[in-house]
């Protein structure tokens, strides 16, 4: 968990982090992109990420806020505890929380007072976690979140999950010391080493199960419990954060940045890139073009 604030008053292209961000701002207001296309927030407004969801920023003026950090394992531990009498195991507990948070960026309306009464406890997390992670500290900054998730957990949208009497039965957990705690494989870690350092190269689930020796159904098991998402979703979201920054930084035609990050159907392109940033990519050079006028 870390906790950290700060003012932009610059663009700031779409990118992903592999973990779950709150972002409240505290000043001033923006145009975001991601997964909710193109949305305006405000002093009052709560961003919430999920782990390897893009997301850019187009300040209006400047913007200040503060983004909560929080690791996606201890997201996932925090979920088992809370639906303990539903869920049998750790690993139910990450499909679960995919299931109920169906929806990975979403932005929640708290309003001025709300968020006002959240910031002595944001600032505190913030000064406790600039000198890293200590053990003397921990708890107290898990209480400051528990306070903090207690605050914002009636405005996330959740997807109701339906059990019969029949799945009840069979997901009652069994006693701590027999549940079940997976690590993260090593085989997921290399695939997405691989995906991050050739994102242009045309990948395909079997190909890529062969070069770290599973087979694709091994693979795509092992990297959804390590990152959330299957191995060319998460290709998409590198795709789309390099065609986003070739985009910014670049006058290259749109065409050929596709190309340069891997893909080559502009059709195919615009629709994840769609998906993933919010906006299309003639949109968002129109939209990075404007603001560098203004």
């Amino acid at each position: 968990m870390v906790a950290r604030t700060q003012s932009i008053c610059r663009p700031v292209g779409p990118v992903a982090y592999d973990c779950v961000k709150l972002i409240f701002v505290r000043c001033g207001s923006a145009i975001l992109l991601s997964e909710f296309g193109e949305k305006p927030v405000i002093v009052g407004d709560l961003v919430a990420l999920g782990a390897n969801t893009l997301c850019g920023s187009q300040p209006e003026g400047s913007i200040t806020f503060t983004t909560l950090y929080l690791d996606r394992d201890y997201v996932i531990d925090q979920v088992f505890w809370q639906y303990a009498a539903l869920l049998a195991d750790r690993l139910d507990a990450q499909g679960f929380a995919d299931e109920l948070y169906s929806e990975p960026a979403q932005i929640l309306h708290l309003g001025k007072e709300r968020t006002g009464m959240l910031m002595p406890w944001l600032d505190e997390l913030v000064s406790l976690s600039l000198d890293g992670l200590s053990p003397d500290r921990f708890y107290r900054m898990q209480a400051l979140l528990f306070a903090v998730l207690d605050v914002i957990k009636p405005y996330m949208k959740t997807t109701q999950r339906r059990r019969s009497p029949t799945q009840r039965r069979a997901t009652r957990p069994g006693p701590p010391s027999l549940r079940r705690f997976a690590p993260l494989r090593a085989e997921a870690r290399q695939a997405a080493e691989l995906l991050r350092d050739m994102p242009e190269q045309r990948w395909t689930l079997h190909e890529l199960a062969d070069t770290v020796h599973l087979s694709p159904s091994q693979l795509g098991r092992v990297f959804v419990d390590a990152y959330g998402k299957t191995p060319m979703t998460y290709l998409a979201t590198l795709r789309a954060e390099r065609l986003a920054r070739l985009l910014r930084e670049t006058d290259l035609p749109i065409e050929v940045a596709m190309r340069e990050v891997g893909w080559h159907s502009r059709g195919h392109a615009a629709r994840l890139f769609r998906q993933c940033v919010g906006a299309s990519p003639t949109r968002y050079r129109q939209l990075v073009r404007q603001k560098a006028l203004t």
